[in-house]
């Protein structure tokens, strides 16, 4: 799978970067984490700082098109961000079940 970055459009009022990129792939259209993990190594990010907002593939093409918000810390992007683009993302849910599975001990 490799990722281009189409474009970065900074956005320090809210702490982030907004990220459009193209991704080229062999198989089946990538998954949403998977996409999110390359993203991240690419930028030299934390996974969590990265929220995947939307993934295009045009039937029968091994192109896909993606737009990103690339926060500057885990904090800003669980402040800003909707509750289930979060969900979507699996940014905070290891957090939630250790918390889980502390009150339950």
């Amino acid at each position: 799978m490799d990722i281009d970055i189409i474009s970065e459009e900074a956005n320090p009022m809210l702490h982030r970067t907004d990220v459009r990129f193209e991704i080229v792939h062999e198989d089946a259209s990538p998954s949403r984490l998977s996409v999110r993990d390359s993203l991240a190594a690419k930028l030299n990010k934390d996974s969590d700082e990265v929220v995947v907002h939307k993934l295009d593939t045009k039937f029968g093409m091994r192109k896909t098109v993606g737009y990103a918000k690339v926060y500057d810390s885990p904090e800003n992007a669980a402040e800003i961000e909707q509750d289930y683009m979060l969900d979507r993302n699996k940014i905070g849910a290891e957090a939630e079940d250790a918390d889980a599975e502390a009150e339950e001990a």
